[in-house]
């Protein structure tokens, strides 16, 4: 009896600290994903600065959760805590991106493999996402310098031949991302047609229209 006492209190106490753990890991989580949705809409609306701050507050986060959870490695590689630094991955490598700037690695980031290929993954939806809010404005060289981007990351994700178990589920976010590459392709073939065709409008106009006469020359 007085062993299963000591066994009841150890049991109590390892269960508080795990359930407590659990809770605090579970907020920074949420903490975590809203700082990368706010960078990812910062991104697009040119606002740099905002998104910079929003990486940095994640960043802190993902930090924190390491060190929260160093001696509960079920609660980090939990689905939430995992999911959540996913999207930090897909916000620190959407606003590279989309800037130009070194692809930041998964040793830059801290984060695992897995984790920064399905964060990748996800951020060719957001490729996508500017490329279309630059074809609004008509074709250019900065679409298209995205779109080779969506095309390596594709590229890169078809290698990744292994189990699900593996790569946390890689291989339907891959197969998703083909139709999203394959869209975009086909809307900026559109955009480039329609550019150029507006450019030979422009021009049969300019030579059907009457030439001014010369001022010493009226007969001209």
């Amino acid at each position: 009896m007085e062993n299963l006492s000591v066994l009841a209190e150890k049991v109590h106490q390892a269960f508080e600290t795990r359930t407590r753990m659990r809770d605090e890991a579970l907020a920074q989580a949420r903490q975590l994903t809203r700082h990368c949705a706010h960078a990812i809409r910062a991104i697009h609306r040119g606002e740099q600065d905002l998104a910079q701050q929003h990486l940095e507050e994640a960043r802190t986060l993902v930090e924190g959760l390491k060190s929260a959870l160093a001696g509960f490695p079920e609660l980090f590689y939990a689905g939430y805590t995992q999911d959540a630094i996913k999207e930090y991955a897909e916000a620190s490598l959407t606003c590279a991106l989309i800037l130009d700037q070194e692809l930041p690695m998964p040793e830059d980031l801290g984060v695992e493999y897995a984790t920064y290929l399905n964060g990748m993954a996800e951020t060719v939806g957001e490729l996508r996402r500017r490329c279309l809010d630059i074809l609004r404005h008509g074709y250019s060289e900065e679409a298209e310098r995205l779109l080779t981007w969506m095309d390596d990351i594709y590229a890169l994700m078809v290698t990744i031949d292994y189990p699900d178990a593996v790569t946390n589920g890689l291989r339907r976010l891959t197969d998703l991302m083909r139709g999203i590459v394959e869209r975009t392709r086909g809307d900026m073939t559109i955009s480039l047609r329609e550019q150029k065709l507006q450019e030979l409008l422009t021009r049969a106009l300019d030579e059907l229209s009457p030439q001014e006469p010369d001022a010493d020359n009226p007969g001209l």
